[in-house]
């Protein structure tokens, strides 16, 4: 059986700048499959290239053994999409919003009453179906774009970080009707930057840094692989002085720690692997006040995705980020500059 989802090398380049490099993963019919990466990794040029949105410079796609790029109109029948930003015409009603998108579709007229209330039905939001779209808030505008997305019924659901700027409420009821949809049957490929979503709904998850996919798996062999539980440690204040090599050395020979990453962001973060079955804990802290090295900030845990992210790129996804929207904000002020 072929898979639901395939890609396979994909490469893409925003002139000499390369979004995609070298992509490949492929999604098992009826599963949850979660792209995790920051912002700028990729994970957008991934799904809009599948969606048949955007051309890649080289690569295979396929939806259900379909050719994205030999077939593309056969592919987008299967496909239900959903972006990051909702937009919804504000002056139309719930219900003649998905009226329009169920004649985009060609659905037949027999059938489009029903199925567009079993739509609002699913997705709880009947009760507002007759007001202006305008008048919605954002977690029932998602939920209203989820229902345009699955109108004709696909059988692979694409979801652009479906959940971003929704509240808790509102992202809890979108994670329960993925789990159904999935449960009847839906193949999902979601991308996400946040390490919760991913770990509480995909099956297997393949995480993406600077357009390249650096891990792979479900994420309990991910989190596994990392090995012991973690401690992550700050030491006052430095970056690259004597204290951050001695306190480095120090607990790299203590027999409990297994591993020390420097976290590249953070020049005063030190994450220890440790030894579960031991007080790793207090051997640290003993060792660092017996060398005289006052703790700022300590505290385990059990590996995460982003420990995941961590052991393969020396920084968090929290750290990326960052840096990202830093080199977004740097990129704005020189365009004003220049004005």
């Amino acid at each position: 059986m072929a898979p639901a989802v395939l890609v396979e090398k994909l490469k893409k380049s925003y002139g000499d700048v390369p979004a995609v490099k070298d992509v490949s993963f492929a999604i098992e019919p009826g599963e949850i499959f979660g792209l995790l990466g920051p912002n700028g990794a990729g994970k957008t040029t991934v799904i809009r290239c599948l969606c048949t949105l955007m051309t890649p410079d080289a690569g295979q796609l396929e939806i259900n053994g379909v050719s994205v790029l030999d077939d593309p109109r056969t592919a987008r029948q299967m496909l239900g999409y959903i972006a990051q930003e909702v937009a919804l015409d504000k002056v139309l009603t719930g219900r003649e919003l998905l009226e329009l998108q169920a004649a985009i579709y060609h659905l037949p007229k027999a059938i489009l009453k029903s199925r567009i209330a079993q739509m609002l039905d699913l997705l709880e939001i009947a009760d507002i179906a007759d007001k202006k779209t305008g008048s919605y808030s954002g977690g029932q505008q998602k939920r209203l774009d989820l229902a345009a997305g699955l109108l004709h019924q696909p059988s692979v659901l694409v979801l652009d970080e479906p959940t971003v700027g929704l509240d808790i409420e509102s992202r809890t009821a979108v994670w329960r009707f993925l789990r159904q949809l999935r449960d009847e049957g839906t193949t999902i490929l979601l991308t996400s930057h946040y390490l919760e979503e991913v770990d509480a709904l995909a099956g297997r998850v393949a995480i993406i840094d600077k357009g390249e996919v650096i891990s792979a798996g479900t994420p309990s062999d991910l989190k596994a692989q990392v090995g012991g539980d973690r401690i992550t440690l700050r030491i006052r204040e430095f970056t690259a002085d004597p204290e951050a090599e001695q306190a480095r050395s120090l607990l790299f020979d203590l027999p409990v720690v297994q591993e020390v990453i420097v976290n590249s962001a953070q020049g005063n973060s030190l994450n220890l692997v440790v030894d579960k079955e031991a007080d790793a804990l207090s051997a640290v802290q003993s060792a660092l006040k017996g060398a005289g090295l006052p703790t700022f900030g300590i505290s385990q845990s059990q590996p995460s995705l982003d420990d995941v992210y961590l052991a393969a790129t020396g920084r968090t996804l929290m750290d990326a980020e960052v840096a990202a929207a830093g080199k977004r904000d740097l990129k704005k002020e020189r365009k004003q500059s220049m004005r």
